[in-house]
């Protein structure tokens, strides 16, 4: 959220900053729907998606014994209150705002912090799922093809 805030306070309204020899632009751009731009008209529906994801992941924290399962809901946590706070307190008005994006890369979309965190968070909890890591630390066996433990 600072980012967010750091970066409409100093550069909203002005050219696009350059940096790493062009491959990054930095700029403010507002995205009322989810990533890539997809369904603008679904803002609400993206502020219940991250109240629920929010609330699941704090249930979730008593239960919370690996390091790995830690930094993966920590990042979509983080990632996912970033952005309903733009959604809860930007304009158009409460429960339908335009998250702040200000990252872009040539030929993807425009992102900001709050969304790599998202999707850090998600690509670990894929690979943490893959070795059957559990997030009270446990590892569940893995099965064959029939069922069968290996």
């Amino acid at each position: 959220m600072a980012t967010k805030v750091l970066v409409v306070a100093h550069l909203e309204g002005k050219a696009p900053i350059k940096v790493l020899g062009g491959l990054v632009s930095l700029a403010v751009s507002r995205n009322s729907g989810a990533a890539f731009s997809f369904a603008e008209g679904a803002t609400v529906l993206f502020t219940l998606v991250a109240l629920a994801v929010a609330v699941v992941i704090v249930r979730t924290l008593p239960r919370l014994r690996s390091v790995g399962w830690a930094v993966t809901l920590g990042l979509l946590l983080g990632g996912a209150l970033g952005n309903l706070i733009d959604r809860l307190l930007r304009a158009p008005g409460v429960g339908r705002g335009a998250v702040v994006d200000f990252i872009s890369v040539p030929h993807f979309a425009t992102f900001n912090v709050a969304d790599s965190g998202i999707t850090v968070g998600a690509v670990l909890a894929v690979l943490l799922s893959l070795r059957g890591v559990e997030v009270d630390g446990t590892h569940r066996a893995r099965t064959g093809p029939e069922g069968t433990a290996e």
